[in-house]
């Protein structure tokens, strides 16, 4: 078949689906199914990138990164709303409109979506430029991250010759929990909340780093249409939904008394709705009463956002455990009487640390005031002593693990306890993605999923355990066959190869990374050298402190350590470096890369610059030996310059290398 008649077909199939699934909220095929056909024509694209459009649903996985963004004055301005904080306020905005207008008015009553407010437009009903509200004048083009967004139309059928829609962007809470799972399973910080979580993506200067946050829109204004030919808010929904936007969902009220009854039961099923919301919106329906009414200098005076109040109730506390996260930190969570709390029932609420703990006074059999933070994490806001029981005991943290019983430590901070144990069931799944991750023992195809299968299956507890794993046992694991078990034992038996500096690396050791692991790689040579140095040898290496040194000292120490080097020398690992063993040219130097290289990634010129006895640094200091610069090199290449550094460009350092 035609090449360019084949990807027009699947243009326009991907397109249907993407309207059923996020404007009908029915779809007719599974993901996989979907997957199936973006694969392919993604693959047609790259074969022929000549028929390659920006309207094209490929475009959401991602194009090139922007060096920066560049601001965009609205055509209309993107006007903020005036708050309201109470039923009173929000009759007394009903009488005010009863007073404004002239015969009868119509309420339209909207959930308020808790994202990033976004100007969308279309010319001949093709996607073509998107901004942040900014100011609500000027704000900036996201245009390639909003390409990204999965629900967000490229291309609409029967639309006018110019028009913008307004919409929100998020991140729907399914997305934002899986994301912070996989965030606390590689021991990054965990986000806040969804709606930094998708301001936070839409401001990657990397569209691919967008797409793979999944965020969604929700379009609740029709800014402007070449055919205006509509009288009220309620027909733009209608004719955006019939486009192909997914629309915020509204109900029609003739009076403030059953608008009030609505938000009330949007208050109460909020917690169902796939998105957050932090109010809800009650407008005008008609557009010539709203542009009799007009605007403040801030805001329309046709409509209101009512924002719900923090809900706080009191509670008892029955006692207080102790979680140990996939990352090792020990977490006091507090066991209440069931609470009705913001439309769920509350029994547990997180707090933080120790120190949090003395903050409060907090002892068990406490009376406290509860409140879910940002709606939706439950936290202790204070408690009541006048209701504390007689005996009651200040509570201390343990000192040991109550998963695996090895010690706890405290962090530098002074904050966080953790658990030294590698073999801790609590750090299991975390801990087994990190060793087979590509930084460590790179076992291709020993991602998190297929971690959490061999888990639940009981076929590995610990990291030593995929060495031992049988082609026939993985099998029969939910997705795989005979050709993926034994691609998987292939990948396995190839890591055993890997050599010292990854298996440093994948022991997890407190702050010894990639660098330190092959820092101490190349100082040691093997596993039972570093195993037999002691604090003064390991102090003395460059790039490895004291605090460094207790650590790897500690970790060796632990029984549970010395099992998991046992079972893996019995498996047949390497214990001895890989590390190529080339001249000190670069010894005492630094340098910093910045800006894109086409010869190298990053991460390569790193390990050259490594294997030269150099070190690479992510910040220009007036210690730096050379600065790598690539193009559009940035706010480093300009300190640089400054500080009369030496720039050398990849032919330079190419030439340096040879």
């Amino acid at each position: 078949m035609d090449a360019e008649k084949e990807i027009l077909k699947l243009r326009k199939e991907l397109e249907h689906h993407n309207k059923l699934y996020y404007v009908n909220d029915a779809p007719v095929i599974s993901d996989y199914e979907y997957d199936m056909l973006m694969q392919k024509l993604i693959l047609l694209e790259s074969e022929h990138p000549e028929l390659i459009t920006p309207d094209s649903p490929s475009q959401k996985v991602g194009g090139a990164p922007v060096s920066q963004f560049e601001e965009v004055r609205h055509q209309v301005p993107l006007e903020s709303l005036t708050d309201v904080f109470s039923y009173e306020e929000l009759f007394a905005f009903g009488e005010r409109m009863d007073g404004m207008i002239n015969g009868q008015h119509e309420y339209i009553v909207e959930p308020k979506i808790d994202g990033l407010s976004m100007s969308l437009e279309y010319e001949n009903g093709v996607f073509v430029r998107g901004a942040t509200r900014g100011d609500g004048l000027i704000g900036e083009n996201v245009t390639e991250n909003l390409r990204t967004v999965r629900s967000l139309p490229l291309r609409i059928e029967n639309a006018p010759e110019k028009l913008i829609v307004r919409g929100e962007v998020y991140m729907s809470k399914a997305v934002f929990n899986e994301l912070n799972a996989q965030r606390e399973i590689r021991g990054e910080a965990l986000l806040a909340n969804p709606r930094n979580a998708a301001a936070g993506s839409m401001r990657q200067l990397d569209p691919k780093v967008a797409a793979s946050r999944k965020l969604d829109i929700i379009c609740f204004n029709m800014q402007y249409s070449s055919e205006d030919n509509y009288t009220t808010h309620a027909e733009t929904l209608d004719a955006m939904r019939e486009m192909g936007f997914p629309v915020v969902p509204y109900e029609k009220f003739n009076n403030i008394e059953d608008c009030v009854q609505r938000i009330e039961w949007l208050g109460e099923n909020r917690e169902s709705l796939s998105y957050d919301m932090d109010g809800a919106v009650i407008k005008i329906n008609s557009l010539s009463q709203r542009k009799t009414l007009g605007s403040t200098a801030k805001a329309p005076r046709w409509a209101v956002a009512f924002k719900y109040p923090p809900e706080k109730k009191e509670s008892k506390v029955l006692d207080i455990v102790i979680q140990v996260g996939r990352t090792g930190v020990l977490t006091p969570k507090v066991i209440v009487e069931p609470v009705r709390l913001a439309g769920t029932t509350v029994s547990a609420a997180t707090l933080h640390n120790q120190d949090n703990i003395d903050r409060l006074d907090l002892r068990i059999g406490d009376t406290v005031l509860l409140q879910k933070a940002g709606e939706i994490i439950p936290e202790v806001l204070s408690v009541n002593k006048s209701k504390r029981p007689e005996g009651a005991e200040p509570f201390k943290m343990p000192l040991v693990c109550p998963e695996c019983g090895s010690p706890v430590v405290r962090d530098i901070d002074g904050v966080a306890l953790r658990c030294t144990s590698p073999e801790c069931p609590a750090q299991r799944l975390r801990y087994l993605a990190h060793f087979a991750s590509r930084e460590a023992m790179d076992i291709e195809g020993l991602g998190i999923s297929m971690c959490e299968s061999l888990i639940n299956s009981g076929l590995v507890n610990t990291a030593s355990d995929i060495y031992y794993l049988k082609a026939e046992d993985v099998a029969k694991l939910e997705r795989m066959g005979d050709k993926s078990a034994n691609n998987l034992i292939s990948a396995i038996e190839r890591s055993k190869e890997a050599g010292l500096a990854r298996l440093l690396c994948a022991f997890g050791i407190r702050q010894v990374g990639q660098k330190a692991a092959k820092v101490l790689a190349s100082h040691f040579e093997t596993l039972d050298k570093l195993m037999d140095a002691d604090i003064e040898e390991l102090t003395k290496i460059p790039d490895i402190g004291a605090i460094t040194a207790g650590f790897i000292l500690q970790w060796f120490k632990n029984p549970q350590s010395q099992h998991l080097i046992g079972r893996l020398r019995e498996a047949g690992l390497s214990f001895e470096s890989k590390e190529e063993k080339k001249d000190a040219r670069f010894a005492g130097q630094t340098f910093v890369l910045t800006g894109t290289l086409s010869r190298y990634t990053r991460d390569e010129a790193s390990a050259i610059i490594e294997s030269y006895g150099g070190k690479s640094s992510g910040s220009v200091s007036k210690k730096t030996s050379y600065v790598l610069a690539g193009e559009n090199a940035g706010s480093k290449l300009q300190k640089a310059e400054a500080l009369g550094i030496k720039v050398i460009s990849e032919d330079e350092f190419a030439e340096l290398i040879k």
